[in-house]
């Protein structure tokens, strides 16, 4: 079992950057892949960056690449996802996701991962 606790979220104004943080508890922090999902009301949860297991494999959706970076620090048991470059459309609740079966690959199929987090606001103004 894994809890994530994402935080780090809030309002900026575009062209900001904010860096979002999510927590995991348990010892086999490790063994799973993380993912960055968002959300906006009335839309579908989308893909935003994932990272394998040992941070050598990265995944990123189009609409983020060369603006966001993922990152995990296992010694903190941590995940980050760095935005730069913020934009009017990046603005959703952003959720933070692991998957142990999915540990090798930075897999970017939101069923792959079993774990959730609650989920952190972020709100980018014009």
């Amino acid at each position: 079992q894994v809890q994530l606790v994402e935080s780090g979220g809030g309002l900026v104004q575009a062209g900001g950057s904010l860096r979002l943080s999510c927590a995991a508890s348990g010892r086999t922090f490790s063994s799973y892949a993380m993912g960055w999902f968002r959300q906006d009301p009335g839309k579908d949860r989308e893909f935003v960056a994932a990272i394998n297991w040992s941070g050598a494999d990265t995944n990123y959706a189009d609409s983020v690449k060369g603006r966001f970076t993922i990152s995990r620090d296992g010694a903190k048991n941590t995940v980050y996802l760095q935005m730069n470059s913020l934009k009017p459309e990046d603005t959703a609740v952003y959720y933070c996701a692991a998957s142990r079966r999915m540990m090798v690959v930075a897999t970017r199929v939101d069923y792959e991962y079993e774990y959730w987090g609650q989920g952190t606001q972020v709100t980018v103004s014009s």
